[in-house]
């Protein structure tokens, strides 16, 4: 199996970031905020389509951000402006929807002010931002994980299908046994043993996600 402790470190990549002509660097950077960020938007009231178009706006406003010089690490960690920028962006795409149903007739739920907040608790409470981030952080570490599994080490796929229906999912192991075709305590064995190979890759990866 090779070795996820090997990944890029988060300040690894913001420090190869400053080269605009990394492409590579920036696929890492990319892959590892994306899912993240749609997760988020998603957790703030968004489809997954907004949600997708408010990951990509938040990506690259950080990156021309980044490389204009404006972010400071020593100001506020990487999650701080990406979750900022998320925000903020949100705000930006629910008042406009608020104000193309008002003109249709629909509603009139938004006729704040550009520079008034939105009355959505969720997005006002830096805590629960930041709760919401660090779920959809571990959500993402834990797909990468699996797929890490996936191509990497030998582990059918139904057993990782057993994993995830029972482990990631909370199917009842019953009905997961009669998705796979496996006795109720093969999935409990898949399970466990998945589990036991998951634990090494997570925190390894967890590592590496984590902001020095």
């Amino acid at each position: 199996m090779s070795d996820p402790a090997g990944m890029t470190t988060t300040t690894e990549l913001l420090e190869s970031l400053k080269d605009a002509g990394n492409a590579a660097i920036w696929t890492q950077f990319d892959a590892r905020y994306r899912p993240v960020l749609i997760g988020f938007a998603r957790h703030l009231g968004l489809n997954h389509e907004d949600a997708a178009d408010i990951a990509q706006q938040a990506l690259l406003e950080f990156i021309r951000d980044y490389r204009a010089g404006r972010y400071e690490r020593g100001k506020g960690r990487l999650s701080s402006w990406l979750i900022s920028i998320a925000r903020h962006r949100t705000i930006d795409l629910q008042r406009s929807m608020g104000r193309r149903r008002a003109v249709g007739g629909e509603s009139v739920i938004d006729q704040l002010p550009a520079h008034e907040e939105t009355s959505h608790p969720t997005l006002q409470d830096p805590g629960t931002l930041s709760a919401i981030w660090e779920s959809e952080r571990r959500q993402a570490i834990l797909a990468a994980a699996l797929e890490h599994l996936r191509k990497n080490t030998k582990t059918n796929e139904k057993t990782l299908q057993a994993f995830e229906l029972v482990a990631v999912r909370g199917v009842p192991p019953e009905a997961v046994a009669r998705e796979c075709g496996m006795s109720v305590d093969e999935v409990y064995v898949a399970k466990n043993r998945v589990t036991r190979q998951l634990r090494t890759v997570v925190d390894d990866m967890t590592r590496a996600y984590d902001e020095d």
